[in-house]
């Protein structure tokens, strides 16, 4: 039987889980205690495991760590992963997403920071160098923080040298030649929080996905909306309707199977908390047409919120579907969100959850 990887990030280490039937789970001690989690990677290209961590301490500031040995023991890259170069007058703040690119780009992961800019490794995460491109985009002067950071939070890999990124707060940008330029891609997602008709860019857009099968379409949590593109984003449609709140971070895709997508409503930017105090993902299965509400096995009561990469899905079948709380609750469904059991509770405030079955 598969073994399954589950990594949880937290405000104050990591914890590795695993399973072999996805419903018990064995956890690890803490890894990085009193450390900042807030992104994980985990690259099974190649027939081998590599586990990759953002980390942010309050004295020694960001930085990446890998392992090839499932936590066993961790290597940084001297002198850093990612370091601005000179001329740029950055520094890094935190870094919120590490992202391996597809099987046919081995060796290749991308660095998503606050502030905002994309970062690019071709050996694995031992090294990242600064995209140019998105860094030198007129736009980037602009571009705001979100709650959370002025962060490039999302990157999502495509065919042939298309890369879509989403930050807060700038909206969603396309490369079609693996990163050397940028154009915005924002029409029709809202941007209420700024006058006039809706901008080029300057969007909140909380999480983007993109759907393994149908890869020129992509779905947008948005701060208020819920989207999709059939066109690369070249133009979105709310898929909102028959949701119970159209604000949340996460957005879901199936690994597997066109327009299986799953959500976590929020109530409002004003309260973020599941609707009712109620948790439950949502799941559509036509590209959001249509919605249902999954929530057996969580709690009925539950007034923390589920952050953007605090929620995941491996690549099994069934495929899991995983998600963590403000709260430190982390649960875990083995059939596609119909139940779930519970992986660990009180746990630091739960960052970033990645789940794999290993090779």
């Amino acid at each position: 039987m598969d073994t399954t990887l589950l990594a949880i990030g937290t405000r104050k280490g990591l914890w590795l889980a695993t399973s072999e039937d996805r419903r018990s789970w064995s956890l690890s001690q803490p890894h990085f205690l009193m450390t900042e989690v807030p992104s994980i990677g985990i690259d099974t290209r190649g027939g081998r495991t590599r586990l990759m961590v953002g980390l942010r301490s309050e004295h020694w500031g960001p930085t990446v760590f890998h392992s090839d040995d499932l936590g066993a023991t961790w290597t940084e890259p001297e002198n850093g992963a990612i370091r601005f170069p000179a001329d740029t007058g950055g520094a890094v703040e935190r870094i919120w997403q590490l992202q391996p690119d597809s099987a046919d780009r081995p060796g290749v992961v991308w660095a998503g920071c606050e502030p905002h800019s994309l970062w690019q490794s071709t050996d694995s995460g031992e090294h990242f160098e600064l995209n140019r491109g998105l860094w030198d985009h007129p736009h980037r002067p602009e571009w705001q923080p979100g709650g959370g950071g002025a962060a490039v939070h999302t990157v999502a890999p495509g065919p042939d040298g298309t890369v879509h990124v989403a930050m807060s707060a700038g909206g969603v940008y396309r490369s079609r030649d693996g990163g050397n330029s940028w154009a915005a891609r924002n029409s029709g997602i809202s941007a209420y929080f700024l006058p006039g008709p809706a901008p080029e860019f300057g969007q909140c857009v909380h999480k983007i996905a993109r759907d393994a099968v149908a890869p020129s379409r992509l779905y947008a949590q948005n701060h208020h909306g819920v989207y999709r593109t059939e066109d690369d984003g070249d133009t979105w449609t709310s898929i909102a309707d028959g949701l119970p709140a159209d604000f949340g971070f996460v957005m879901l895709t199936h690994p597997h199977r066109a327009g299986t997508v799953w959500v976590v409503p929020l109530v409002a930017d004003g309260e973020r908390i599941p609707p009712e105090g109620r948790l439950a993902v949502h799941r559509s299965d036509d590209a959001g047409s249509s919605w249902r509400r999954q929530s057996a096995g969580l709690p009925d009561v539950e007034f923390n919120a589920v952050l953007r990469d605090a929620a995941a899905v491996d690549a099994g079948d069934p495929v899991g579907v995983y998600l963590g709380t403000r709260g430190g609750d982390v649960y875990a469904s083995a059939d596609e969100g119909e139940t779930f059991t519970q992986v660990a509770g009180h746990l630091p405030d739960v960052l970033c959850v990645r789940a794999a079955v290993l090779p």
